[in-house]
């Protein structure tokens, strides 16, 4: 996202975007990819809903709660562009609020990868989960990225 500064998260966050509705895709290759043709958008709310149950110490990736959204609404699959957005949008509406905060810190990306989309990017999400206890290493030379070393241990379960 770019001029985060100028932006009411906390609005985008309430904007339900006439959501929650599904989508029938007709792509045979999106299909394949994601095991089927019903797919599902959750509002942005509903990734701050869950976001919150993750406790001191666990860990959650963006793809359980696509897949956890998927399963309690009947669809194949959440589509995961708006998936990542959204839960962006959480982290950045936690970061505009004195309290009440969201503990976007917790929600990593596949594989345990730390998102530099959020607030402070890469090293403040480093901090956070280090100070939870989380030990995370870096990958790659040119590329680089970080990722919660052993994160499937703790990873919370809906």
């Amino acid at each position: 996202m770019a001029n985060e500064d100028n932006k009411d998260f906390n609005a985008m966050l309430n904007d339900s975007k006439d959501m929650p509705k599904f989508q029938v895709i007709t792509d045979e290759k999106s299909i394949e990819k994601y095991g089927g043709d019903k797919m599902y958008f959750a509002p942005p709310i509903d990734y701050d809903r869950i976001m919150r149950l993750v406790p001191y110490g666990k860990l959650i990736t963006i793809s359980t709660i696509r897949d956890y959204f998927a399963k309690v609404s009947g669809a194949d699959f959440t589509e995961p562009i708006t998936a990542g957005i959204f839960v962006s949008i959480v982290a950045w509406a936690s970061f505009q609020r004195k309290d009440n905060k969201t503990p976007y810190w917790r929600t990593l990306k596949a594989n345990g990868e730390l998102n530099a989309k959020y607030p402070g990017g890469i090293e403040t999400q480093k901090e956070m989960l280090e100070k939870e206890g989380h030990t995370i290493i870096q990958k790659g030379r040119k590329n680089i990225k970080y990722y919660v070393k052993d994160y499937e241990n703790v990873l919370y379960s809906l």
